[in-house]
Parts: structure tokens; sequence; C-alpha cells
């Protein structure tokens, strides 16, 4: 699935958002994409767009929380230089008191047993690479609770977690891990899936932020971060927009 000497970056939810844009720029970076997501048109034509643009790029309709067809899209591979999980998202904003177990369950799926599912596959791979990174998108959220937001918080704890606990089973072996943890990012679908098309609710999380991060944002810190000296690993980054101080501090100009 590569050319001898290139090396493989696998990017999960790579149809759109911060996935697709970290797809673009791992690419200018120099590595081969694979780009997996659900909504296999958005990754065709992405890769469609990257390989006319010079760079490589194969696209795989994946649903990260298929643990059979996670396996089975592993063997695929000998070696894999990068892995990030950024397959992911947020479903309500209700209290504890009335939150839907179905969303809870359902972040909980993509979040962390998606991650888990993906990251298993994948390690002997990057481990044979002799040089393997791999990267948990977290969030914020993860690191610090808000109201409205504890399904969401739970399921991004239990991807940092994920990134934690691997750092120490696995010190010792070719493979480092990196967790970014992106603050308030402005993409055309997190907010609006979030809240269920609701235009309306979706644009109060953003109202009076002059810039927000964007999926361009992450993107770089991401292959920044992928990018350093192979003895050097980011174990945590924390990227906010300016505006945003914390998760319930933001400077709004209403």
């Amino acid at each position: 699935m590569t050319a001898a000497g290139t090396p493989i970056a696998v990017v999960t939810g790579a149809s759109s958002g911060i996935g697709a844009a970290t797809a673009k720029q791992l690419a200018a970076a120099g590595y081969r994409v694979v780009l997996t997501a659900r909504r296999k048109d958005r990754i065709e034509a992405l890769a469609a767009e990257l390989n006319e643009a010079g760079h490589q790029a194969t696209s795989y309709a994946l649903d990260v929380t298929d643990r059979e067809a996670v396996q089975t899209f592993a063997t695929a591979f000998r070696t894999i230089s990068v892995l990030v999980n950024n397959a992911g998202g947020a479903l309500g904003a209700d209290p504890v008191a009335t939150g839907d177990p179905d969303d809870w369950r359902q972040m909980y799926e993509v979040n962390v047993l998606g991650t888990l599912n993906v990251t298993q596959a994948l390690l002997p791979a990057l481990t044979a690479s002799g040089d393997g990174t791999v990267v948990v998108l977290s969030s914020t959220a993860g690191h610090a609770t808000y109201e409205g937001g504890a399904g969401y918080v739970a399921a991004k704890n239990g991807a940092r977690v994920i990134a934690e606990t691997l750092r120490l089973e696995i010190v010792g072996t070719p493979v480092r891990v990196i967790e970014i943890a992106p603050g308030m990012v402005k993409t055309d679908e997190f907010a609006s899936t979030r809240f269920r098309g609701d235009t309306d609710k979706a644009a109060k999380v953003y109202a009076g932020v002059a810039a927000p991060l964007t999926a361009d944002d992450v993107a770089d810190t991401i292959t920044w971060a992928c990018t350093r000296p192979p003895h050097v690993n980011i174990d945590l980054l924390v990227v906010r927009p300016r505006a945003q101080a914390s998760n319930t501090k933001v400077h709004r100009e209403l």
C-alpha cells in the first residue's frame, strides 16, 4: 500500500474537519496517508484530490467501532509510521440527571473503544516500523469538566487514559504516544452534529468568539508533533484559541 521508503500515516475520521485537514498536512509533509471513515464518498474524493496534487493517498471505508472490520483493515500493513486516532465526536449537552444513555454509549464506543480497536490492531505494524507514533485526539473536555458535558467529558477522559497508560506500557519500544487536546475548534460539523442539526444551538457555541481554532490549526499541531525527531515525545499538547482560558471561561465580544 505504499511506495518503498515512504512512511505511512493512517488517519481515522478523515472525512471532514480535523481528520481531513490532518490528512492533507501529513500528505504535504511526505507521508502516504491512508484515509479512513464511514463516509466512503468523502474519503475517496479527498484521496483523489491529494493524489492529483502530487501526494500519495489511499481511502478505506471503516467504522472504528467494528472490531472485526478494523482487524481486517490492519492485515494490509506490515509497517506504519503514524496512527492518528481522530474519529470521535460529541452528542447532546444534557445534564447528568436527564442525559440520554444511548448518547453516552455511542460517544464511548467511538471515542474510547474505537481508539482502542484501531490502536490494538495497528500497534504491531507501528512497532515494526522501528519509529512509530500513536496520536490520540482527546480534548480539553478530557482534562476538565463542564456543565452539560458529562457524557463527552467521560468519553474523552477515556481516550486520554488510553494514551497515558499505553505510553507507560510500551516504554522502551520504538513507538511514542502523543495526546493532542484541542479546546474550542470551529468546524463545519462538530457542533451541528452535537445538537443534531440545530444550527441555532450550534452557532451559540461560537457566538462572539472572534477567532476560535480551525481544523487547520489543530492539524498543524498534530503534524508538528509527528515530525519531531524520533527521540522527542510530545506527551500532551493542549491547544486553545487565545479567547478561551478554560472550558468555562471564554471571551466573547457580544
